[in-house]
């Protein structure tokens, strides 16, 4: 058995409202903003367990960004709890001392962008975060500031085992004085996902979404496609409300429509783009 147990705060002090000494370790990530310098992010993400819900499009439609629409499968569209292990994190090129393995847990939704227009070909799939839990503040923080992206960071910790053909994975967080979770237990072999089945629509969505005002920002997240193990036991516990908000609640708790574990592999994550500013119609 593996057990991690992040270290939070890493031995800074913060506050609400006021950025962590934490954040100055990425400060050279500043040189992104230069062109020359991609992708943002590499890592090797491993052993998603991914966990998948039918959900009402009436819920997610507040949360889809400006110039994207719902993306469905057979007519229906999912929300997802996903909970994976970063590790050899690289930010910019560089390596961030202890911030490079860590684990991450998100709540997301899919989407698609068809950035010509009248060309059906052209379609990106994507996601879209409703909430991102890291152990590390400055993680966090950076994907705020560079990504708008909704992070929060919280006391994380993992356990993973491959073994004798069984796969468990679960990955616990701490709010208040309470441990909540997302565990799966799998065994055989990975396989790969079947052409356009529900397993791939899942796993290949190769963009991220985020509202950012009125405008939405895009980035590319290239892996190769990922084998997974469908999950014999799952199990989410955590307090819907308070952590995703009580419209999550009812199709958080109803029966999911899959459980499996991705192997993951290596991943770059692009730079972002934002769109420009809409036109309001005035002329001078």
């Amino acid at each position: 058995m593996q057990r991690t147990d992040s270290n939070f705060c890493d031995d800074y002090q913060t506050s609400e409202g006021v950025i962590p000494q934490a954040f100055f370790l990425i400060l050279p990530s500043s040189f992104c903003l230069s062109p020359m310098l991609k992708p943002f992010l590499t890592a090797n993400w491993r052993y998603l367990a991914m966990l998948n819900f039918a959900v009402d499009p009436k819920i997610l439609a507040p949360h889809v960004p400006a110039g994207t629409e719902l993306d469905f499968h057979h007519d229906k569209t999912y929300l997802s709890v996903v909970g994976f292990l970063f590790y050899h994190t690289i930010v910019c090129g560089l390596p961030i001392p202890r911030h490079r393995n860590f684990e991450e847990v998100n709540l997301r939704f899919y989407v698609r962008k068809q950035p010509v227009r009248l060309a059906p070909d052209t379609w990106r799939r994507g996601v879209v975060f409703i909430r991102e839990l890291v152990p590390k503040i400055a993680i966090a923080v950076t994907a705020r500031v560079f990504y708008g992206e909704p992070y929060l960071a919280l006391p994380m910790r993992s356990a993973v085992e491959d073994k004798d053909g069984i796969v468990r994975a679960k990955y616990e967080w701490r709010r208040g004085n309470k441990w909540e979770h997302l565990a799966m237990e799998a065994h055989g072999e990975a396989k790969a996902c079947a052409l356009g089945s529900h397993e791939q629509f899942i796993t290949e969505h190769y963009w991220g979404y985020t509202a950012r005002g009125e405008r939405t920002s895009e980035y590319r997240v290239e892996h190769p496609r990922w084998k997974i193990w469908p999950a014999d036991t799952f199990e989410l516990k955590a307090d819907i409300a308070t952590l995703y908000g009580e419209k999550f609640v009812e199709p958080l708790k109803a029966k999911p429509a899959s459980a499996f574990i991705a192997d993951g592999s290596y991943v770059e994550v692009q730079r972002r783009t934002t769109d420009p500013e809409p036109d309001l119609g005035f002329t001078a």
